[in-house]
């Protein structure tokens, strides 16, 4: 996509999530017309006060956060955060994934999602020694021209469904979630199936599906922030947490690992 669409630049990110039961773990590089942005948050989740490590960087470091992305059949993706004495190093079995085209505004946005799939590595925190990492992730991959004021709400997550299947989702209201051809999908055993529209409740507490369906959240950690650049302002919460209660497509289930996100943006 080019740079420019009239007076709208081209943004695009690469976000990758980590869902483990002793870490959560996110993330991102982000580039805005000529700006970049990274961005990284661990939660190691025995700690029950809740904090997270982490850094937000206007001029991003390779040497700090990289990441890598996968070519079917020939290569895999990787997260590598060495940074605040974070060690990370994940290998992630890529997939196709679940890719749209949808207009916001008067631009266009592709974005490929991906759920479920594994992440295998390494962590060392302060020194110490590694211990095995083996997870799931969620990728969002995206690209387009947004309308100049962008919000919207968002859930991803792994977990497992009532009958044992292994089960993914993207949600998401305000961008890219016509009522067809969304970027809405569930996963389950690794297929995934757009879904219905959703609705969020202001607190991030739930998302309510139009088919009845009902997911429920429970933050463990946020990792929130705002920014006032003059041509570019952003006001972002992202909670990890858990869920239970039916994915879209009444899937119940009996566990659920992810986040919940709040973004308005001014780019």
């Amino acid at each position: 996509m080019p740079l420019l669409d009239g007076t709208r630049p081209l943004k695009r990110w690469r976000w990758v999530g980590i869902f483990g039961e002793d870490l959560m773990a996110c993330a991102a590089i982000v580039q805005v017309g000529l700006a970049r942005q990274s961005f990284w948050a661990l939660h190691m989740r025995g700690d029950q006060r809740g904090r997270l490590r982490g850094r937000t960087r206007m001029l991003p470091r390779r040497s700090e956060l990289a990441l890598t992305i996968g070519a079917a059949g020939s290569r895999d993706g990787r997260i590598e955060i060495r940074d605040r004495g974070v060690v990370l190093d994940v290998t992630l079995k890529e997939e196709p994934g679940f890719q749209t085209i949808c207009t916001h505004g008067e631009g266009r946005v592709w974005t490929r999602k991906q759920a479920g799939i594994p992440a295998d590595g390494t962590l060392s925190l302060d020194g110490g020694p590694e211990r095995e990492v083996h997870a799931l992730a969620v990728i969002d991959d995206t690209s387009g021209h947004h309308a100049r004021v962008t919000e919207w709400r968002w859930s991803a997550g792994v977990g497992t469904a009532a009958d044992g299947s292994a089960v993914g989702w993207n949600l998401v209201s305000g961008v890219n979630d016509p009522p067809q051809g969304s970027e809405r999908a569930v996963w389950v055993d690794g297929v995934p199936t757009e879904a219905a529209p959703v609705s969020f409740s202001q607190d991030l507490s739930r998302v309510d599906c139009e088919d009845g369906s009902v997911l429920e959240f429970r933050a463990e950690a946020e990792r929130r922030r705002r920014e006032n650049l003059l041509i570019v302002r952003s006001d972002y919460r992202a909670p990890f947490g858990t869920f239970s209660g039916a994915l879209p497509g009444h899937v119940e289930l009996t566990g659920g690992l992810g986040v919940m996100e709040h973004h308005r943006a001014h780019w």
